[in-house]
């Protein structure tokens, strides 16, 4: 009979998966806790039948690099640039807090240094697919504060590929000198440790050249003679195998690992002008291996275990779900910036997913972390994922609860007014003695297209947006453009609502839009309103608050879509 046990580890691990996931979906929660527990029931730990583990673990392998591939896809420096000034500061505290904290709870359970350092750093990495998808459930992607999360969860995802550089090297130093790398410092041999990462990062830096010289040059050239042959088979084909290629080449060539190259392979393929079909090509295979990463995940993960060290679970889960949101809010607020960024980011963050497994999965490969961290490390993931959303209304919540305390709202808006204030001083003498006739509040791609359209009409835009850099960027290409939240009157004021004409909000929050609505009714009664909703339901709430027209996404979509179907139409007739 054949040997078709790669088959059934695939077909029961994703029937179970898709089990789980739905089953997790219908409760309302990420279907990734529905995947890691298809995995437990398939697992050699638990009854029943039982999947190939070193198949699984090859698969999952696959999974990783495409998951990677996608990530380097889609990574742009220009979104972390925008939102610099925060996330960058912001991840690196925090990831160095939750780091640190994890050390504690390792060592306190009786752990070395080194392998509590590891746990620490997995667990600091917050998975981007869970935050994604809260901030779409809460309409919240485009706005200043869900691009501030994406992009401190983009350094976050730097810091894991640099740890992904620097955990072979940590190995290397670790088993030369037969003891823990901390103790390695202390004797005074932490030299060799520098050595060897440095000859890693040098490593890293060649491959990093090779892929970026020769891959820009030949990738592009590849895709455009593929794409040309109009074979949408050859061209996915295409793709994978760069995909794979750069990544084994990585690995048995420079020792990085195979997440590290596919994360290179994916920067080079996004230089290309195919990059688009290219990622689009790979999400249906990124999925499904992906969904297969946390089946193997899963079924690595035994629960006997936890009930042996249950102490160590539930500090893990303390850091990522008390600490982490902590330390993101209070660094938020240190920096000055508004108390609902600060909010977004605490409770967008306060989970971990697939770059912690990446990195556990790295660092037990190579001996770095027992067993034990892997168990907890998968106890804690569902845990924080499936109380994520529980625990993001819960924190979000706190800023209505903070407007109802008047010392406390005083002492935030001063801290915040402080932090643009200088920026809004320099706009309101420049500003002076001009009369705006279209405020726009929010600067986000919608806005971006306002401001542009606005001025082709004839019509002076002011911005009102919680970025400072975007102020700042707006101001140095003389546009108008104020720092803070369009639904304080004095903000209003200082932009000049008395005697504009015209108020366009684009950002996709109802409750903000009705908020920004009242106030600016109030202020200017003959002001002309035009709304932006996500949803065709909300337009009644807006309409009543003031907007004189509510355009909604899905409208305008379906519109355009209509618009262009009846041109199709029209062109086919004709020809």
């Amino acid at each position: 009979m054949h040997d078709i046990s790669l088959i059934t580890t695939i077909a029961f691990g994703l029937l179970s998966a898709l089990v789980f996931g739905l089953l997790a979906k219908r409760l309302g929660l990420a279907p990734i806790v529905g995947y890691l527990l298809a995995g437990v029931v398939v697992g050699p730990f638990t009854p029943g039948f039982v999947g190939d583990v070193n198949l699984a673990k090859q698969l999952a392998e696959i999974g990783v690099i495409l998951l990677m591939f996608g990530v380097g896809l889609h990574f742009h420096f220009d979104d972390l640039m925008a939102v610099r000034k925060i996330a960058v500061p912001g991840a690196l505290g925090q990831s160095a807090a939750a780091t640190l904290c994890g050390v504690a709870v390792t060592v306190a359970v009786g752990w070395t240094w080194n392998a509590g350092l590891v746990l620490g750093i997995a667990i600091s990495v917050a998975s981007t697919v869970v935050l994604l998808r809260l901030l779409m459930d809460h309409g919240m992607v485009e706005t200043t504060e869900g691009r501030v999360a994406v992009g401190w969860l983009v350094v976050e995802d730097i810091i894991t590929v640099l740890v992904l550089v620097l955990l072979p090297a940590l190995a290397t130093s670790a088993i030369s000198a037969g003891t823990d790398a901390v103790a390695v410092a202390a004797e005074g041999e932490g030299s060799g440790l520098l050595a060897t990462a440095g000859i890693a990062v040098l490593k890293l830096g060649v491959l990093a050249a090779i892929v970026g010289i020769a891959g820009s040059r030949f990738v592009p050239w590849l895709l455009l003679r593929v794409a040309r042959l109009r074979s949408s088979e050859l061209f996915t084909l295409t793709v994978l195998v760069i995909a794979l290629a750069i990544a084994t080449i990585g690995y048995l060539a420079f020792g990085a690992s195979m997440a590290l190259g596919a994360f290179l392979a994916g920067m080079v393929v996004s230089q290309s002008k195919f990059s688009h079909q290219a990622a689009a090509d790979a999400l249906p295979m990124r999925d499904a291996f992906s969904v297969l990463f946390f089946v193997s995940v899963g079924m690595l993960f035994d629960w006997r275990q936890i009930l042996e060290e249950p102490w160590l679970v539930a500090g893990l889960v303390v850091v990522i779900m008390v600490v982490k949101p902590v330390v993101a809010l209070v660094i938020a607020l240190v920096g000055r910036h508004p108390l609902r960024t600060g909010l977004t980011v605490a409770a967008g963050l306060a989970q971990i997913g697939e770059f912690s497994f990446i990195v556990a999965e790295a660092a037990r490969a190579l001996d770095l972390m027992p067993e034990a961290g892997h168990h907890a490390l998968v106890a804690a993931a569902i845990i924080s994922i499936s109380l994520n959303p529980w625990l993001f209304r819960r924190i979000m919540a706190l800023e209505g609860w903070a407007k109802r305390q008047p010392k406390l709202q005083a002492w935030l808006d001063q801290r915040t007014a402080v932090h643009g204030a200088a920026v809004n001083d320099i706009e309101l003498h420049r500003a002076a003695g001009s009369a705006p006739r279209a405020i726009v509040v929010g600067y986000g791609p919608v806005g971006r297209t306002i401001v542009n359209r606005a001025k082709e009409l004839g019509l002076e835009p002011f911005v009102i947006d919680l970025n400072v850099d975007t102020i700042l960027a707006l101001q140095a290409e003389k546009i108008h453009a104020l720092y803070g939240d369009a639904s304080r009157r004095d903000i209003l004021s200082q932009a000049g609502i008395k005697t504009a004409s015209r108020l366009v909000i684009t950002i996709p929050d109802n409750a903000a839009a009705v908020s920004i609505l009242t106030a600016a009714r109030e202020m200017n009664p003959d002001l002309g309103a035009i709304v932006r909703a996500r949803y065709s339901v909300e337009g009644p709430d807006l309409t009543h608050a003031g907007a004189d027209a509510v355009f909604s996404d899905e409208a305008e979509v379906a519109t355009a879509l209509a618009i262009g179907l009846m041109a199709h139409v029209k062109a086919g007739q004709a020809t």
